[in-house]
């Protein structure tokens, strides 16, 4: 357990980044027109930021205590061939969350 004053100079410092990190892009560069290569760049963020969320839950399971899991994985690749074939994220993640709830019951594991 972390104690209290290290704790409060933790949240404090991080919402002290947090809120520089904003600024410079809000306040210094907000009405100025940015690169054109960071402007591509920046549209790529949304797509990286999900996948970094669900990669850890998918390879390291904490229901399975850090064991692959076939019905993990099987989603996981559904729902990237979804994506790859619909080009539509709303798709690819129902085909994922479908293949898996049903799944495990194909393989008769639930």
């Amino acid at each position: 357990m972390i104690d209290r004053p290290t704790f409060w100079l933790v949240v404090v410092v991080l919402g002290i980044g947090t809120y520089l990190i904003r600024l410079s892009f809000l306040g210094l560069l907000g009405n100025r027109p940015l690169p054109l290569w960071l402007v591509r760049s920046l549209r790529y963020t949304a797509v990286a930021v999900l996948p970094a969320l669900v990669a850890p839950a998918v390879l390291w399971p904490p229901a399975t205590a850090g064991a692959l899991d076939p019905v993990r994985l099987g989603a996981i690749a559904v729902t990237v061939l979804a994506g790859v074939l619909t080009r539509n994220m709303i798709a690819a993640i129902g085909a994922g969350g479908v293949t898996f709830y049903l799944l495990p019951v194909m393989l008769g594991a639930a």
